[in-house]
């Protein structure tokens, strides 16, 4: 006769199972977050947050339409309490805080001091959303945009006044024309390309990158654009109201900034060519301290172009209504300067004249002058400008390019910048280069799913916060839009040079302060750990508020951060008129990167908004 069972050891031999189980399930828990995550640990505020469904699968009911005053989806209800931003006085709908018409008189006037960045203390900024103004409404799309702008959205006839002959802007019952015309250029912007295209190799994707210092409303820029040419055009904030406010409206890229007494915000051997179309910098002056500045940021090989005072001052000074001895003392020293800087003259005629930066130093080893001698001419952010020449990088041959020599566009591209190839940039081989190019490519597939307006011509001027490679914007290029590649000035490597040789635009800054540029400015802006980059440095609030300023109403943001990041972000947002949603990583839940998306809603300064608040 069998023994009856002790129920103890049932217990024990369920417990044990039970343990079992449980081990395993920990431990395949464990490897599969480990093989999704890429650091070999779980998040536990991910997984917090997918088990609780808080908004991170797919986007719904967030609209990135544009409306007008129409109803662009429902916030996102919060438990946690947030700070309401009120919007700023009407006063300040065109507000540039670094750039302030009141502050700026302020300062000294010698070498445009005063029209240079004089940011606000503490103790003065905004902690306000900036308006748009009344009627504003969504740009045309390009091509259109070039053409025409919507009056309501910049309100300013000054131009159409002071420029009237020049061909620059017609006022046209809602909007502004832009006939392509220029002070320099009356028969239009693209005769006046062909022109330098006699001389200049443009056609051929040798000239990708170009500079227009002193741009006025940059219809060079506008039109060298269907030449495979991006400009980065800038001029001051002045008396010519709107002429950066207009570009930037118009869809070319734009900022606003002066040759000065600093160096400009640009790394060495950056453009394929400058350009100056009148814009009454004094070339001559100060020992030729800006041509100096211009030969910095132009790559060897590089073409700089001047058309108007003083060239061909003989024919010409009559109508000019200058002195002839002045002009004529104004040309020496630029023939002089460009002289000692190894420009070789290429072209002259009429009012234009055309100069070729060498490719290396070895032809021009005889001239006597004066070197920079700081370690890192990329090293420019608020840096005086010195009246010293910045070497040419070391070549093993006379005929080999300083630096490396780029591909033509579109090759350049995706080609290995020679910086990187060069072993220029400490920390970045060949191979984490192009690993760089796949995981954004990646990432930009996984937007495109988010978002489904990325590539369709809505979102025309893009901002990214935090460039790194410029795999980004690589990996979104299309002729319907253009990015602007901003390195911090706080980060780990600087790799600005290494966009520009890609062929594509971008300028140092900190965004612990304003950017160089109008209100509603970018139809998306792209954050890519930025909140972590500036953790301790500044307040995440200031940023945020100066994202809303730059942002266009019913544009859209990316944020890429760590999830603890993003909630912290969210929070502040929630007080800011914004619609926003969490999504996972999209390699899926339990990687601790998220993305969040967000609107901005349409609301102007007579109170008309989207909120369904």
């Amino acid at each position: 006769m069998a023994s009856k069972a002790n129920p103890g050891d049932g217990r024990t031999r369920s417990s044990i199972q039970i343990f079992i189980v449980a081990g395993l399930c920990c431990f395949f828990y464990i490897l599969g977050a480990w093989q999704r995550s890429g650091f070999g640990k779980g998040d536990s505020i991910a997984l917090e947050i997918t088990k609780s469904g808080a908004e991170c699968s797919v986007v719904q009911n967030l609209s990135f339409d544009t409306h007008h005053g129409g109803d662009a989806g429902s916030i996102d209800e919060s438990n946690l309490q947030t700070k309401v931003f009120k919007p700023c006085d009407s006063r300040y709908t065109d507000y540039t805080p670094c750039q302030d018409q009141k502050r700026a008189m302020t300062f000294p006037r010698n070498n445009m001091i005063y029209r240079e960045r004089h940011c606000p203390p503490e103790e003065e900024k905004l902690h306000c959303l900036i308006p748009a103004p009344k009627g504003y409404v969504t740009p045309f799309p390009w091509p259109k945009s070039r053409d025409f702008v919507p009056y309501a959205n910049a309100p300013y006839k000054s131009l159409t006044v002071e420029k009237a002959i020049q061909n620059w802007i017609q006022y046209e019952g809602n909007v502004f024309r832009f006939p392509g015309g220029g002070t320099q250029f009356p028969q239009g912007a693209d005769k006046y390309i062909d022109q330098l295209a006699s001389v200049i190799p443009i056609k051929n994707g040798t000239v990708r990158t170009a500079l227009d210092t002193g741009c006025g409303v940059a219809s060079l820029g506008a039109y060298l654009w269907s030449r495979n040419v991006i400009a980065m055009s800038f001029a001051p904030r002045d008396s010519h109201e709107a002429q950066v406010q207009f570009a930037l409206e118009r869809g070319v890229p734009a900022v606003i900034g002066v040759l000065g007494s600093v160096k400009l915000p640009y790394p060495s051997r950056a453009f394929d060519m400058a350009h100056c179309s009148r814009c009454l910098i004094p070339w001559g002056a100060n020992g030729g301290i800006y041509l100096m500045e211009v030969d910095r940021v132009l790559r060897p090989g590089g073409y700089w172009v001047l058309s108007g005072p003083p060239i061909n001052w003989k024919n010409n000074y009559r109508s000019w209504q200058r002195p002839k001895e002045e002009l004529q003392e104004e040309q020496r020293n630029i023939e002089e300067t460009a002289k000692l800087l190894c420009w070789e003259k290429k072209y002259e005629k009429g009012e234009i004249a055309v100069w070729q930066k060498r490719v290396n130093a070895e032809s021009c080893r005889s001239r006597q002058a004066t070197f920079c001698n700081s370690a890192d001419p990329d090293d420019v952010w608020y840096k005086t400008m010195e009246a010293c020449i910045t070497p040419y990088p070391d070549v093993n041959s006379p005929d080999e390019v300083a630096g490396g020599e780029v591909k033509p566009f579109p090759s350049r591209l995706y080609a290995v910048p020679p910086r990187i190839s060069s072993g220029f940039v400490p920390g970045v081989s060949v191979e984490e280069y192009e690993e760089d190019n796949k995981t954004w490519k990646k990432h930009v597939n996984a937007y495109k799913k988010i978002n489904r307006l990325l590539d369709s011509g809505r979102y025309r001027n893009i901002l990214d916060m935090n460039a790194g490679l410029g795999s980004f914007a690589a990996a979104i290029q299309s002729p319907k839009l253009w990015v602007m590649n901003v390195m911090p000035t706080i980060a780990k490597q600087n790799t600005l040079g290494v966009i520009y040789e890609r062929g594509l635009i971008g300028i140092y800054h900190d965004w612990c302060e304003a950017f160089s540029t109008y209100p509603r400015t970018y139809d998306l802006i792209h954050a890519n750990g930025v909140f972590s980059l500036y953790k301790d440095k500044c307040n995440a609030e200031d940023i945020l508020l100066e994202m809303d300023r730059i942002l266009r109403p019913e544009g859209a943001v990316i944020f890429r951060d760590e999830v603890d990041t993003l909630i912290k972000v969210k929070k502040i947002i929630g007080g800011m008129r914004w619609d926003t949603k969490m999504v996972d990583h999209e390699d899926g839940p339990l990687v601790p990167e998220k993305i969040l998306v967000a609107v901005k809603q349409y609301w102007v300064t007579d109170g008309n908004s989207t909120s369904t608040q």
